[in-house]
């Protein structure tokens, strides 16, 4: 057995305990964060059965997918920041965003989506902290923004993502993705839309995140070991 393949059943094994303890069994998927790592670490996962995988860094993501396209099945997750320079590759390489936080970025990704590809998959990144030095949109932000979000043609507005600040009580790390999970129901009560998707939980918190509702846990370090910057493009 191979380490990847030994950290990627205790990933699973991980979510799988998670789940069982706040009754959601199979509702959890795992994005694996494969940013800094080679593109032959993503083509083991996918033999292990590993679809969705999560990268911050575009040039780096554009040889990875440029490289693998070949493989099957492959979705690809971009959940870095986004540079308005950046949101024409972004749109035409990617199935999913995660990290939209203004209108203005998620106007550029709908015209910018090729014609030929299904709507691209878009979660509002939400500041649930309130950390001055965190990316996302303030809850305050939201109503407006998820309103006009679900009006654009070529995206599919489908729930919210967020990196709360750093806790090691795992009673205190749930404050955050709960406030998350109401903040996402509340919108699409009031605003009659049906967002499904909680992108929240990374290897440090990912049992508080499944506890309050996360449906996808972004898992890096758990999975390929400490990230090599040295790499990044």
């Amino acid at each position: 057995m191979t380490l990847l393949k030994s950290q990627f059943d205790q990933v699973f094994e991980r979510i799988h305990e998670a789940e069982q303890a706040s009754g959601r069994e199979g509702q959890v998927k795992l994005l694996a964060v494969s940013k800094t790592k080679p593109a032959s670490m993503i083509s083991e996962l996918w033999q292990l059965g590993q679809r969705d995988f999560g990268e911050n860094y575009l040039q780096e993501a554009a040889d990875k997918i440029t490289e693998l396209k070949k493989l099957d099945g492959l979705v690809w997750h971009f959940i870095g920041p986004i540079q308005s320079n950046k949101t024409r590759d972004i749109a035409s390489h990617f199935q999913w965003v995660h990290s939209v936080e203004r209108f203005k970025i998620a106007k550029r990704l709908n015209d910018q989506r090729p014609d030929d590809l299904p709507p691209l998959n878009i979660c509002i990144q939400a500041n649930i902290s309130n950390e001055e030095s965190k990316s996302g949109a303030n809850l305050k932000e939201l109503p407006e923004l998820v309103v006009a979000i679900s009006q654009l043609p070529k995206l599919k507005l489908r729930g919210l993502m967020a990196i709360p600040a750093p806790e090691s009580d795992p009673e205190k790390q749930r404050a955050p993705f709960k406030k998350l999970a109401d903040t996402l129901e509340s919108l699409n009560r009031e605003h009659h839309l049906d967002m499904d998707t909680l992108s929240m939980g990374m290897t440090g918190d990912l049992e508080a995140a499944v506890a309050e509702g996360a449906t996808m846990v972004r898992i890096g370090t758990a999975l390929f070991g400490a990230r090599d910057y040295s790499s990044r493009k």
